[in-house]
């Protein structure tokens, strides 16, 4: 164990690739948590950014945050490295995001079922164009589908071969996908928004 601790005390992670990272925390883990930080600190604003758009909420995506590290953590010694690092965090967190997102449905038709939803007199709240700028305000307005890959692409900032991979779909499906969520965009907004 002291043999651990004094490889992995002797780099400084912010000179290191994800890659090598990864195979340092595969050494370290679970005596030493170094380079498994220095992997999470590198993604963990986008990581927030990510699940706060899925889900809606910036509470929401803290817990799920917290959710995806933890899986991280115990999963980092299987990771294989036949996608990058990156990919693999977020097809995590794609997979995350989806299992909050159908919860809180299930539990919304719970609660319709019940009536226990909103009286029909209270007004439904639009979100407010001038107070909300950039992605969110649009994402919004665009179905389950169009949001996961705008989120992955604009905020992840994955390529289209990454996102494919993450939501399990060829490149053409993913990039044709892709296309018709920005174009929905330009038919919707065209007076509000340039893409």
């Amino acid at each position: 164990m002291s043999n651990i601790k004094s490889v992995a005390v002797s780099y400084d992670p912010a000179e290191l690739t994800d890659e090598e990272l990864v195979e340092r925390a595969k050494v370290e883990l679970f005596h030493i948590t170094k380079a498994y930080e220095a992997l999470m600190a590198r993604y963990q604003g986008t990581l927030f950014n990510v699940c706060a758009r899925y889900l809606g909420n910036e509470r929401d995506a803290d817990d799920i945050c917290q959710e995806i590290m933890l899986k991280v953590l115990y999963g980092l010694k299987k990771f294989e490295g036949k996608s990058k690092f990156k990919t693999w965090l977020y097809s995590i967190t794609y997979n995350e995001c989806i299992t909050q997102y159908r919860k809180e449905r299930r539990k919304k038709r719970l609660m319709d079922a019940l009536s226990l939803n909103m009286p029909e007199d209270a007004e439904a709240v639009e979100p407010d164009y001038k107070e909300k700028n950039g992605l969110d305000r649009w994402l919004a307005y665009v179905n389950p589908i169009d949001k996961e890959i705008l989120v992955l692409r604009f905020v992840a900032e994955l390529e289209f071969q990454e996102i494919a991979d993450i939501m399990r779909l060829g490149l053409s499906a993913t990039k044709m996908r892709y296309k018709r969520a920005i174009d929905r965009l330009r038919e919707n907004f065209s007076d509000r928004v340039e893409v």
